[in-house]
């Protein structure tokens, strides 16, 4: 299921891309303030105002830095995650160059083509399969368990976009990379019962600590050396920076990077318990 669920999330949440006559347009626009008037006014058209305003809440993180160039993360309602992707010399460039992409994203992803309907679901399987057969050689997992699995999750969130959706791919995507689907399996827990589940649990803090301890664990239980999170974090700092230059959604990799930076400060034989 998670090289289903990678192979959407590669191709689907994030293909609008800054330049052009769009570039040209946000120049004059705050786009800061646009993209948390846009969630704003999506909640208020979906009634989600019970809340106060929580369910359109727009979360900027800044990384640290002494000197530039400055990063700066954006999370929207639903999940999806987008990074600054220029070259900033400034926290408040870092800020609005995230905000860009994530509007574009946001005001694309809201149009009804980007909705997951019936044929939206047929078209997301067929890429699915088809990167399957097409990279056949990189992966070990049963395509048919995995593709079915996927269409279950699309087909019990038909409605929203894939922005919306984001959180509970991403949540699927590192219970896969965890090694707790595969445990779910074991325990023969069928797949409604886990989709169920885990569509009503949030991606908190408790969830990111329990997978944090495991590779803490990992880490413990390796060979003289170690090395077990040094190197799994090295390919998500990869994979992170990679998808951030590209203007990429970037949720599944910016947790995992969290959660092992996390893991390292768990494991006292870690190699890495002084970084931050």
């Amino acid at each position: 299921m998670a090289y289903a669920l990678k192979v959407v999330a590669g191709s689907h949440p994030a293909l609008m891309l800054p330049g052009g006559c769009a570039d040209g347009v946000l120049s004059t626009v705050n786009v800061v303030e646009a993209l948390q008037e846009f969630w704003q006014l999506k909640a208020s058209r979906n009634g989600n105002t019970a809340s106060g305003g929580s369910s359109a809440l727009v979360i900027y993180e800044s990384v640290p830095a002494a000197h530039p160039p400055y990063v700066c993360y954006v999370t929207l309602p639903g999940g999806a995650c987008f990074g600054s992707f220029q070259n900033c010399p400034t926290k408040a460039e870092a800020r609005r160059s995230a905000a860009k992409i994530a509007l574009m994203n946001s005001v694309f992803n809201d149009h009804e083509s980007r909705r997951i309907s019936d044929n939206f679901i047929e078209k997301a399987v067929a890429e699915a399969r088809a990167s399957f057969a097409g990279d056949a050689g990189s992966h070990h997992q049963d395509p048919n368990a995995g593709i079915a699995a996927f269409r279950f999750m699309l087909e019990a969130n038909k409605g929203r976009t894939m922005l919306e959706f984001q959180e509970l791919m991403t949540v699927f995507q590192l219970l896969h990379w965890n090694g707790s689907l595969r445990a779910m399996r074991e325990r023969q827990c069928s797949r409604q019962e886990v989709v169920a589940h885990y569509s009503a649990r949030a991606l908190d803090d408790a969830m990111r600590e329990q997978m944090a301890r495991e590779w803490a664990s990992r880490e413990r239980e390796a060979a003289a050396g170690g090395g077990v999170i040094r190197n799994e974090l090295a390919r998500a700092e990869r994979e992170l920076r990679a998808a951030r230059v590209a203007a990429r959604e970037l949720r599944f990799p910016k947790e995992k990077r969290d959660i092992l930076l996390q893991a390292a400060r768990l494991a006292p034989s870690s190699d890495l318990t002084a970084r931050k």
